[in-house]
């Protein structure tokens, strides 16, 4: 009868023995061919692909599709996780990336804010190839351009860096940024929530500037005359209101009738509805 094939085919150098299995590990999707899905993903990979020789890297994705990382927890600037190899004590892998302050996020999101499309296309689960340029006119970058600007470290013995540990962990990674382009942006330090609501309170103080327009200098609201003496015509409609070209409305995001209706019960593969829809509200209420 002939032998099953051997899913450790290789070695753990570490140890010179197989990596010890793994039950309940966290294990990526892609059981051949390339990992990234998506071109962001692709454009994260190869700062490490630039890095590994051959061998490590396919070390790494044997990993990751074996499920030999016992976790892994994603924060602001940094990447931890637990990788079983063939010793009992597994390893410790972190990844560390800059994250940008308050003054950078700020200038990022009002060039996204300048145009609706950027937070309809991310909402709608993709990432537009442009956003790459718009981080690069603000002097800032994306993506790392290189190993200088990624701090690596694993406990295994293993004398490269980055190891075939740290492999497993970027595949992971690459995964995750496919099945959510906000991970990207998060571990430059903005999380999906702060953003989204970031965009939307420039988008309505751009609508609101845009409804109004600016105040004159020195302009100043004109006094109210006493109560007395406009109790006859108080409740009576005042002066224009009967044109409704002079009403001004009160600016609201686009999507803001989805954050005051009930959650609904329908998912569709893992996605609220509502996050599935805002897209569309945020195109057809785009007017600029």
């Amino acid at each position: 009868m002939a032998r099953e094939p051997d899913p450790f085919w290789w070695r753990d150098a570490d140890a010179g023995g197989r990596p010890r299995p793994v039950t309940g590990g966290i294990q990526i999707h892609a059981t051949r061919g390339a990992v990234a899905r998506t071109w962001w993903s692709a454009r994260f990979l190869a700062v490490l692909e630039s890095l590994v020789a051959g061998g490590r890297l396919a070390r790494g994705r044997s990993y990751a599709r074996a499920g030999q990382t016992l976790d892994m927890r994603v924060d602001p600037g940094s990447v931890t996780a637990t990788v079983q190899g063939s010793r009992p004590e597994p390893y410790r892998v972190r990844i560390g990336v800059t994250t940008y302050g308050k003054p950078e996020w700020a200038r990022v999101e009002e060039a996204l804010a300048a145009d609706a499309w950027y937070a309809a296309t991310l909402l709608a689960g993709s990432m537009p190839p442009e956003i790459e340029g718009l981080f690069a006119t603000l002097g800032l970058a994306l993506f790392p351009a290189d190993g200088r600007d990624l701090v690596m470290d694993c406990s295994c013995p293993d004398h490269a860096v980055p190891c075939k540990h740290l492999a497993a962990v970027f595949y992971l990674l690459a995964e995750r940024f496919d099945a959510d382009p906000f991970e990207v942006l998060a571990l430059r330090g903005r999380d999906r929530e702060t953003l989204l609501a970031n965009l939307r309170s420039r988008r309505a103080a751009v609508a609101a500037h845009d409804a109004t327009g600016p105040a004159g200098p020195g302009a100043e609201e004109p006094a109210a005359p006493p109560l007395a003496e406009v109790l006859d015509d108080f409740f009576a409609a005042g002066p224009g209101l009967d044109d409704a070209r002079r009403v001004v409305p009160v600016p609201t995001a686009p999507d803001a009738l989805l954050d005051q209706v009930p959650g609904f019960a329908i998912a569709v593969r893992g996605r609220k509805l509502a996050d599935l829809l805002r897209p569309v509200y945020w195109t057809l209420g785009d007017t600029s």
